[in-house]
């Protein structure tokens, strides 16, 4: 599963050319699997690539019966660009008997793998990581943009019967304007002309097309007053800077919100990350109401890591001080046996240690151990 454009089919074809593929997208293909999915699962017997396989849930229950009849695995690969539905459905009639991969769209580290890729920061953070960009070189906001109407707002069709699109392009850019802060839905749907429940459900949307994604916060056993709220991320920072207007890399160096579309930037990379390893990214942000806000708090096997996001080239002493602060309460009354790991993730080129606060590079990110 992943949002569209991703690399999934390239993927599975590379991955499994032995397997013939069968792309659900068209009607006629949609058509036969909903009305004969007996004879349809029975012509691809051997095994098969089944692409955009969300269009057709019913289809779920007969491969579970194909599959038991024959428990071979790796015959049938499935592909669908909606989270939304499309796990449920997978649940309900193949529990037990599926494995789930999430492919999100390229991490810095395969970027640079093309022949021409995005060397210094704004490029990179204003290109994002869809690969036919990168691939066949096509102007990043150009892309985007037709990425915006002719993916996302189709599947919004698929999945929640919104007529009016140019409220819901409208919400998705007070979604992008609200970046890496912590998210009031009943601000945004106030700001939108919705309601709360509405919000709610549209943001549901965005999170099943893999569009953003929420950090929930993170409670630790202290005696403070937690703002329990999540924050917004998304996935792409390309797309994150397309909604928000910026029509060249530029822009972002001076733009309000560069901190921001920086942090989501780290947020996603370390989610990729993290879901490449294999492992569940289990990624929270902390912030409590006398102020004190740490960016990210990953909690893994060996230990926490606290870290914050700052997308300027010059490390400050005050950048550091949330990390040290936070890390002092947690050593005292969490975790004295394990010491949590501070980064601190910025805009410069070079890579140290400062306070006993890790300073990692921005083109350093996926040397760290996340997972």
């Amino acid at each position: 599963i992943g949002p569209r454009q991703a690399g999934k089919t390239t993927l599975c074809t590379q991955a499994f050319s032995h397997l013939p593929l069968v792309s659900l997208e068209p009607l006629d293909n949609r058509q036969y699997a909903h009305s004969d999915p007996r004879g349809f699962l029975d012509e691809h017997r051997q095994g098969v690539i089944l692409d955009e396989a969300q269009h057709v849930p019913s289809l779920f229950s007969y491969l579970q019966e194909e599959v038991d009849r024959d428990p071979t695995p790796g015959r049938f690969i499935v592909t669908g660009s909606q989270h939304f539905g499309l796990i449920q459905d997978i649940t309900q009639s193949l529990a037990g008997r599926t494995g789930v991969l999430t492919l999100l769209s390229a991490t810095m580290d395969e970027l640079q793998r093309f022949p021409k890729y995005p060397t210094g920061l704004m490029e990179l953070l204003w290109t994002g990581g869809y690969l036919r960009i990168h691939d066949q070189g096509i102007p990043a906001d150009l892309w985007l943009g037709d990425y915006v109407t002719t993916y996302v707002q189709r599947d919004v069709r698929q999945v929640l019967n919104i007529t009016d699109l140019l409220a819901f392009t409208d919400y998705i850019k007070l979604c992008a304007g609200r970046a890496s802060t912590v998210l009031n839905l009943s601000a945004l749907g106030g700001d939108a002309g919705l309601s709360h429940n509405t919000a709610r459900s549209w943001l549901s949307v965005l999170e099943a097309s893999f569009i953003c994604f929420r950090v929930p916060a993170w409670r630790p056993n202290l005696r403070k007053q937690i703002v329990r709220a999540p924050k917004l991320h998304f996935f792409d920072s390309g797309l994150l800077c397309r909604l928000l207007g910026l029509t060249d890399p530029g822009q972002l160096r001076h733009h309000p919100l560069r901190g921001n579309v920086f942090e989501s930037w780290v947020a996603s990379e370390v989610y990729k990350l993290c879901s490449q390893s294999g492992s569940m990214p289990r990624i929270y942000h902390y912030r409590d109401s006398r102020g004190l806000e740490v960016d990210l708090v990953l909690e893994r096997p060996q230990g926490l890591v606290l870290v914050e996001c700052k997308s300027a080239a010059t490390v400050t002493g005050d950048m550091l001080r949330p990390l040290q602060t936070l890390a002092s309460r947690v050593q005292d009354k969490l975790q004295p046996a394990k010491e949590p790991q501070l980064v601190l993730v910025y805009g410069g080129n070079d890579s140290f240690t400062r306070e006993g606060v890790r300073v990692l590079s921005w083109r350093h990110l996926d040397s760290y151990n996340w997972w």
